[in-house]
């Protein structure tokens, strides 16, 4: 049986005594139903991870005892940005989850004139939430130790404008004349940017290009948005990253 995984955002060292968090001690608990001696693995999001093991368990706490501390460290070499046009309800969080099973360093949602969706305030910051909480169930899920970083969602003009990580930057266009294998491989960051449901326009794709990406094409097919950027990190993984 595979050891579970959790996140606690603190500091972590050998031999201590740690609470385990709400989100923990729920999963362990009351839906693994875990009892004290079965094994674990805390990691504190920032790269360290640990064995451990169930301590005391009360009716709504837990504890746990930490132990050696684990090597494996689950980060790709290339470090990929994802910029996704926020799509609508649940494949939005189809795509958080599976571009961080897929290596992604960072995920910069952004709001394009194409994509229907108006979050702002309140709803805006619930919203941000339940990305995170993504975020870490998938990290815990697929082995890595550090959170990619959610990022501000923005409005793709404004995003354009802002200093960015080095290139290259691709943003794919079925009618791009050049795909993946064209390219030279990237050496140490390259950012993605898919657009949203209904596409970018022609004005947000001119923008792009003068803020120096260039199309590129993943085959024959018009992918949908919640595939496209998951089948895109897929595809740099596989070409020059760490899948073998």
């Amino acid at each position: 049986m595979r050891v579970p995984r959790f996140y606690l955002p603190m500091s972590l060292v050998t031999s201590a005594t740690v609470p385990l968090n709400e989100h923990a001690f729920n999963h362990a608990v009351r839906v693994l139903r875990l009892k004290p001696g079965a094994p674990l693995v805390l990691f504190d999001g920032e790269g360290e991870a640990f064995a451990a093991t169930l301590g005391e368990v009360g009716k709504r706490e837990a504890w746990a005892r930490v132990a050696e501390a684990l090597p494996e460290e689950a980060e790709p070499p290339l470090r990929i940005v994802l910029a996704q046009g926020v799509s609508r309800g649940e494949k939005m969080d189809h795509t958080v989850q599976k571009a961080v099973e897929l290596g992604v360093a960072a995920i910069q949602p952004l709001f394009a004139e194409r994509g229907g969706v108006g979050l702002s305030g309140e709803r805006l910051s619930r919203k941000i939430q339940h990305w995170r909480g993504i975020v870490i169930g998938a990290c815990e899920q697929c082995g890595r130790n550090r959170l990619p970083e959610l990022r501000e969602p923005l409005a793709l003009a404004a995003w354009l404008t802002s200093p960015m990580a080095p290139g290259p930057y691709l943003l794919l266009d079925p009618l791009a004349e050049q795909g993946l294998r064209d390219l030279d491989p990237p050496t140490g960051a390259i950012t993605l940017l898919i657009g949203p449901e209904g596409g970018l326009s022609p004005a947000e794709i001119a923008q792009a290009r003068t803020a120096g990406f260039s199309g590129v094409r993943l085959g024959p097919r018009v992918l949908r948005t919640e595939t496209a950027g998951v089948a895109a990190l897929a595809a740099v993984q596989a070409l020059w990253g760490d899948w073998d």
